[in-house]
């Protein structure tokens, strides 16, 4: 049982521990073995060829979209109910962040609103799958290939999920590359990290460089021919950046990627509880999975309608966090946040669905952590809101 409820925590066993502590005491803190471990394990798991760890799910976007050398001033799509990187990595690269709205059933982004957003400055789609279910990715990555479009795959939320065919997100037959986070939160945590999977071999050479200053050491990569090379010897190629993962943080991700099966099992069996427990409240809507999906599911989402429970959001969240539920809204859209009206010239009303959306969303507890007599008290303290 946990004492307060945050909306998404952690769960770090003795194994764990343990893990961290025996590469604390080896030779390598980074740069080391684990890293590459954890690398070849994210293929093992999600199908992908390649791996390339990251500091961050931030720096796995940043460099995914620069890995794609897109011309400056182009254009690229996202959903605007995401976090904000979603869309700054597009910005951190020269290229206008443009929104396709989403649908009001997955909260994912729209495949229909995609297309009627495409123009001739568009070169790439960033969708998101909100929550760990996954976008309709068959029918974006037709969308691409009729206009020569690239996709990144953020599946921040989703590591362990399955498409609708069954396999797995992240092994990117729908796109270029797929995009992981690692933060404490999310599914599997590394402390801090991200990842980002493709099945380009010339892809994953770049982001390797890009990930450490734009440096190779590998003799057969360089391009200096009078150079005096020897076992010092290193190329500066790209302006890259210092994005690498350590290997304590590895160490951790590996561990818990061990428990990534039980951690989704736990998650759908929270998730089909509260449904369950919710459906016959009037006030609020449950989040649906489409059917043909399989989804680890990082999010809890539920659609109230404020007014008809008679108290707004905030007293509804202080009210929770009185009875040690802590509860958060994911998210505020990204295109109403000031530096993209500012700099971008979005409003309010731009995308409809999704601001209808944020009204009513509010995400309570969903961790495995969670015991049943921790989802029994969520449940209670729910519907006791209209009392």
């Amino acid at each position: 049982m946990v004492d307060y409820l945050s909306y998404g925590q952690q769960w770090i066993t003795q194994k764990d521990i343990e893990s961290v502590v025996d590469t604390l005491r080896s030779d390598y803190l980074t740069q080391g073995p684990k890293v590459e471990q954890f690398e070849s394990k994210m293929c093992d798991i999600t199908g992908a060829k390649y791996c390339v760890a990251v500091a961050n799910g931030t720096a796995a976007l940043h460099l995914a979209v620069k890995a794609l050398n897109i011309e400056e001033g182009k254009e690229g799509i996202t959903s605007p109910n995401t976090f904000v990187a979603s869309a700054n990595c597009m910005a951190y690269n020269g290229l206008k962040p443009n929104f396709a709205d989403i649908d009001s059933r997955s909260y994912n982004i729209d495949p229909d609103k995609i297309e009627d957003k495409i123009n001739e400055n568009t070169e790439l789609l960033i969708p998101v799958h909100f929550a760990g279910q996954p976008a309709r990715m068959g029918r974006i990555a037709d969308i691409a290939k009729k206009d020569d479009l690239r996709i990144i795959e953020d599946a921040s939320h989703a590591i362990g999920s399955n498409y609708s065919d069954g396999s797995k997100v992240g092994n990117c037959k729908y796109s270029d590359m797929t995009t992981f986070s690692f933060h404490p939160v999310k599914t599997v945590t590394a402390g801090e990290g991200g990842a980002i999977t493709t099945n380009n071999l010339e892809l994953y050479k770049k982001l390797k460089i890009l990930r450490t200053h734009g440096i190779t050491k590998d003799e057969a990569e360089f391009n200096n021919e009078k150079a005096n090379k020897g076992p010092w010897y290193y190329e500066m190629q790209e302006l890259g950046f210092n994005y690498r993962l350590s290997d304590i943080h590895s160490a951790l991700a590996l561990s818990q990627l061990d428990r990534l099966q039980k951690f989704k099992e736990r998650r759908r069996q929270i998730f089909k509880k509260y449904n369950n427990a919710f459906s016959d409240i009037d006030w609020l809507e449950t989040p649906q999975e489409r059917e043909t999906l399989n989804s680890c599911f990082h999010l809890y989402v539920l659609q109230i309608d404020f007014d008809d429970l008679g108290m707004t959001r905030k007293e509804v969240m202080n009210k929770l966090r009185e009875k040690k539920i802590g509860t958060q809204v994911h998210y505020i859209p990204v295109h109403t946040q000031p530096f993209y009206k500012d700099n971008y010239g979005y409003e309010e009303g731009d995308y409809p669905n999704a601001e209808e959306y944020y009204q009513k969303a509010l995400s309570i507890p969903l961790f495995p952590k969670m015991s049943d007599s921790d989802i029994d008290r969520v449940i209670e303290n729910i519907k006791n809101l209209s009392e």
